[in-house]
Order: C-alpha cells, then sequence, then structure tokens
C-alpha cells in the first residue's frame, strides 16, 4: 500500500508541472502548448497522484462515460518511481466510477506493457480493424506558425 492520494478534482491539479513534464519528458506531448493541454484536461476525466499536498503522478482519460475510454498523458515523476505509485494510480483510474461497464478501454504505450497487463489490457484481438490519423510531429508545427 502506497501513501499516494488520487483525486479527480481538477483544480487539485499542478497544471504547470504536468505541462512541463508532458511538453519536456514525453515523446507524445513533446512542445504541447499550454492552452491545448488545458483545454484536453478541461474535456477529459484527469487523475492527480499526490504525496501530502505535492503532485508526483498525472493520468488523463478521454471517455463517453458509457461505451468507450482511451487512457493517455500517463506519469510518475522520475524521483518518485519504483514506489507504486503508477500502479496505485492505474487502481485509481479502473475503480473509478465513470469507468465501469465500458466496451472498449485503449491506450497506446512503448514501455509499460507489464502495468498495463495487470490491468487487463492486451493487444488488439483484430488489429487490422484498428485505424488512425497520427501527427507526431504536429505541436512542433503549431508553435512554430506562433
Amino acid at each position: 500500500m502506497t501513501n499516494l492520494r488520487v483525486s479527480t478534482d481538477k483544480s487539485e491539479l499542478n497544471i504547470p508541472l504536468i505541462h512541463q513534464f508532458l511538453s519536456t519528458q514525453t515523446a507524445w506531448a513533446r512542445n504541447i502548448p499550454l492552452h491545448t493541454l488545458a483545454k484536453a484536461i478541461d474535456h477529459s476525466l484527469c487523475f492527480g497522484g499526490f504525496i501530502d499536498h505535492q503532485q508526483v503522478a498525472f493520468a488523463r482519460v478521454i471517455t463517453d462515460s458509457a461505451t468507450f475510454a482511451n487512457l493517455v498523458d500517463v506519469f510518475v515523476v522520475p524521483e518518485c518511481r519504483g514506489k507504486g505509485y503508477g500502479f496505485a494510480l492505474m487502481e485509481a483510474v479502473f475503480s473509478h466510477p465513470q469507468l465501469q461497464g465500458l466496451r472498449r478501454f485503449t491506450l497506446a504505450t512503448s514501455d509499460a506493457h507489464g502495468l498495463y497487463e495487470k490491468f487487463g489490457f492486451k493487444p488488439p484481438l483484430h488489429p487490422n480493424t484498428y485505424m488512425e490519423i497520427y501527427k507526431p510531429k504536429i505541436y512542433q508545427a503549431l508553435n512554430q506558425l506562433n
């Protein structure tokens, strides 16, 4: 059992910390503009992980709360890794009442398969049915326009 407190109260989120981490420490959100992140947070179910009053973890779920959810932007700050906080954060996500009874829950990960497998994630049963429009350099392009 960890001493991580998880909250979905967006007023508790440390937006500068989240923005700094996502925009500089991740491949998927590198250079994300603050206003884009703020809009994404506004329209998502967000989970902040806190030790005392300091935010150390974050996860965001995009969902219709009835049939589908996509887990994104999951992180634990480097100095707090290896303490079970990622697992505790995922327990909070997957036990949230708004995320029960969904037909499909998706995510993309390059390095945390072991964690997500503990919560039932597997490779897609029919990967040939999935399509996407993926623009990995969109934030860099937007920043160059501004």
